[in-house]
């Protein structure tokens, strides 16, 4: 044991687990992010608690690590907030913040509320650490519980309104660092041999069986094996938006997105569906269009870490409770055979072609205000090979879903999962977790402004994402909703989801960074290549058609 402060022992463990970023909102444990810096890690101090849990949400999901956020004691309600994101898309990201000290819990303090139940809400683990001697207990149980089972944030709650009570003591600590929970998953057990083979068999007698494969395969780097064992055994693969990067999108077994975000053809091919085996997937209501693709009845495999989510959603005919790559791999050993389900394949492929006809004429539209469509078909085919691209929620999630292709193996997708505005403080983030590689952010201009003042943060401290902004002036996904109570195009709900005309990129360049305007679709590659190589964040505001909105989904026939 050696003899320190609560601030150097907490530095020395997160630096021991790897973390090399922290994300902050001043005033909090400020001798422990000195510390930090002097080993090493950076401080990214943001203008909001909400973008600083962006931050460290998307940087958690580029690194397959966890990651860590803080605010004071004032501050952690908006964390709180903030972590909401991070908790729907499994994203182990450990929230510390201070707490008014014990005496006054209860008793009016200024600005003081209970932390108790807000981070209950959005985390697998809220501790309260009151002195020093707690902390290394806590610390080490927090990246426990972060990385084990399904992923997800942890939160600790520091006495004192910075933490300073256990922060500053000072006493002998000793720095255990648990190798296992660097990292996802830190284990991967394998589901059992006997109900592989059912698996197994059950998949080769299907007439038409379809692999759905969630955020669980990105969590356990299994993109290989899926492709591997989708090949044995000839079945397509729809993945859930999470897994968008995991399949190739011209694979022959390729089919798509299914659910609320969705390809008519994926929730065609999934609602047709004998066997649906969800591979790494919760079965929710976002990759399942509420519970209705594939329909309940359906003969249900099911993989997972978590074995507590094996059936949640769907009955199971096959309960395969494992690390997904580990399972896979097994289930490719003993799958000796391949199998063919030809017809079956080719009414798949048949259902795609067709949506992709359907969809040419607007990816290729050479319309001005420009489609949306068009936008992502330019991304499609100009965004570097190793990219990784940030997308909103909303249109932003629908548009990169439906409209946008992966073309590379290298080039990664991640997604908001649930808050407007996301996908700014997340590209900052990921950038942050990946500096080596293009980050590439869609977004709206209503989600836009959610955080456009973090472009200061990436300005100051060099992070160089790049923010493409689909620029209708609106929320126009709000538009048929509020015609609903006021009527078409009345002066009381044009406010409600239109925007002033807005010059994003003139905004840019006010805050030091570049900006670039795109007016037609010949002139996104240009941009993209010039923003993608500067020194500096880049915002490309992209005016797009106020008219163009996503497609209605539609159910299996």
């Amino acid at each position: 044991m050696s003899r320190m402060t609560g601030a150097r022992f907490m530095a020395e463990t997160v630096h021991g687990y790897g973390l090399s970023h922290v994300f902050f909102m001043p005033f909090v444990a400020p001798r422990a992010l000195m510390e930090m810096e002097r080993l090493g890690i950076k401080r990214i101090q943001t203008h909001g608690e909400k973008a600083a849990a962006y931050m460290a949400d998307a940087f958690a999901r580029v690194r397959r690590k966890p990651s860590m956020v803080m605010a004071q004691s004032v501050g952690a309600m908006n964390l709180a907030a903030g972590l909401q994101d991070a908790y729907l898309a499994c994203s182990p990201v450990i929230a510390v913040t201070g707490r008014e000290r014990q005496l006054y819990q209860q008793r009016h303090v200024y600005q003081e509320v209970d932390h108790l139940a807000p981070f209950s809400a959005v985390t697998k683990y809220s501790a309260h650490v009151s002195e020093a001697i707690e902390l290394p207990f806590v610390l080490r149980q927090a990246f426990r519980v972060a990385t084990t089972a399904t992923p997800g944030p942890v939160h600790i709650d520091l006495e004192g309104i910075a933490g300073q009570v256990v922060l500053d003591a000072e006493r002998d600590f000793d720095v255990i660092v648990e190798d296992a929970f660097r990292q996802l998953p830190p284990f991967r057990p394998e589901a059992d041999a006997e109900t592989i083979a059912k698996a197994i068999r059950m998949l080769v007698a299907a007439e038409r069986p379809v692999i759905v494969a969630g955020g669980g395969v990105v969590a356990s780097d299994a993109r290989d094996a899926l492709i591997a064992v989708a090949e044995r055994l000839s079945i397509p693969v729809a993945t859930s938006l999470n897994a968008k990067a995991m399949f190739p999108f011209d694979h022959r077994l390729a089919v798509g997105i299914p659910g609320t975000y969705a390809r008519d053809c994926a929730n065609q091919v999934v609602g047709e569906a004998d066997v649906v085996f969800f591979v790494g997937s919760r079965a929710g209501g976002q990759v399942s269009n509420f519970y209705s693709v594939p329909r309940q009845g359906t003969a249900i495999i099911q993989l997972d870490i978590d074995a507590a989510e094996i059936g949640r959603n769907y009955p199971t005919m096959v309960a395969l409770s494992g690390d997904v790559r580990a399972t896979l791999e097994r289930m490719l050993e003993m799958a000796t055979a391949k199998s063919a389900h030809d017809d079956w394949v080719a009414r798949v492929q048949d259902l795609v072609r067709g949506w992709r006809r359907t969809a040419d004429p607007l990816l290729k539209s050479d319309a001005i205000p420009m489609r949306p469509e068009r936008l992502c078909h330019e991304l499609t085919e100009n965004l570097p090979s190793d990219a990784i691209v940030v997308a909103d929620t909303g249109h932003a999630g629908i548009w990169t879903s439906t409209m946008l292709d992966l073309k590379h193996p290298e080039q990664s997708f991640i997604r908001c999962a649930g808050s407007l505005g996301w996908a700014a403080p997340a590209a900052i983030g990921a950038k942050c977790a990946a500096p080596d590689r293009p980050v590439v952010a869609f977004i709206g201009d209503g989600g836009f402004w959610y955080h456009l003042q973090e472009l200061d943060t990436a300005r100051k401290y060099g992070i160089n994402a790049v923010i493409v902004v689909n620029n209708n002036h609106s929320l126009n996904q709000e538009k048929p909703l509020n015609e609903v109570v006021y009527g078409k195009r009345t002066a009381g709900s044009d406010e409600l989801w239109l925007f002033p005309e807005t010059d994003f990129a003139g905004i840019a360049r006010s805050m030091g960074c570049l900006g670039l305007t795109v007016n037609k679709p010949g002139e996104l590659a240009g941009a993209l290549e010039r923003a993608v190589s500067a020194n500096l964040p880049a915002v490309i505001d992209v005016k797009t058609d106020v008219d163009a909105v996503a497609p209605r989904i539609s159910a299996p026939a």
